[in-house]
């Protein structure tokens, strides 16, 4: 990707194939307005049909917010009709990000509310630095989450605490995500894009087309129109019809490591 000077929102930098992706409103705890949902999304369609991009990291501008929540400022005079429209919206990229076959890791480096902590959960993988906070504090203003997190919370940690934490609008602390499965890993402030890549390459280290099928069978588990086990099935089979299942299994039983593309 060669356009990120077009972007005012986001900035991004590619190494080796993984690409880091800085949410860049530092003076506004890099909030979601309009403008970064709408760059995301035409991001993400391009990262879909770049061969150079393997691996995506999601992090946010400065020491104090992964995404502090969305715009509010942009909430004022907003009708029913509109607000639906929005929520629609913002659902459709995360899905994006979500369904993404390529891999893609949230680096937490400080508040990741309401919004922030739905584009978190939109990633496939969550690791968060010691001073980062999570929650869903849209009933302080009289809302509930409206880019997914009503789903994606009660999937990752269960429904008593998903409810808890929405209902609450308290804020959740690194240790607490951890304990409670919301992230995966919690590491020091100076460590977290060293330890993101550490992850992700480890990731790309493996059968690409074997890592995206992973997604894709794990999404099937939460999609209410498909049978999770059917599509593993379907998706174990496509493997054997692949180059590089072969190479996987020749370079086993020769005892050494597989070269894939």
């Amino acid at each position: 990707m060669n356009n990120w000077g077009s972007y005012q929102t986001l900035v991004g930098q590619l190494e080796e194939g993984i690409l880091i992706v800085t949410i860049n409103r530092p003076d506004k705890m890099n909030a979601l307005n309009k403008t970064v949902l709408e760059e995301l999304e035409h991001a993400f369609a391009q990262i879909k049909i770049d061969a150079a991009v393997k691996g995506v990291i999601i992090t946010g501008s400065g020491e104090k917010a992964f995404v502090a929540g969305a715009d509010i400022s942009e909430f004022k005079g907003i009708d029913k009709s509109i607000a639906m429209e929005m929520a629609a919206r913002g659902q459709r990229i995360f899905e994006h990000i979500e369904k993404s076959t390529k891999p893609v890791i949230a680096a937490v480096n400080g508040f990741a509310l309401g919004g922030g902590c739905e584009l978190a959960m939109a990633c496939h993988i969550r690791i968060a630095t010691e001073q980062a906070k999570f929650g869903q504090p849209e009933v302080n203003l009289g809302l509930i989450p409206g880019y997914g997190g009503t789903q994606r919370l009660t999937q990752l940690v269960g429904r008593g605490k998903a409810l808890e934490l929405m209902m609450s609008g308290n804020m959740l602390d690194a240790t607490g995500a951890l304990q409670w499965g919301l992230v995966n890993q919690v590491v020091a402030a100076e460590k977290l894009l060293e330890e993101s890549k550490k992850l992700l390459q480890t990731i790309l280290s493996k059968g690409p087309q074997a890592v995206a099928r992973v997604i894709e069978a794990v999404e099937a588990c939460f999609d209410k129109t498909k049978n999770g086990y059917t599509e593993e099935v379907r998706l174990f089979g496509d493997c054997f019809g692949s180059a590089e299942m072969q190479e996987g299994v020749t370079a086993f039983l020769e005892k050494r490591k597989p070269k894939f593309n």
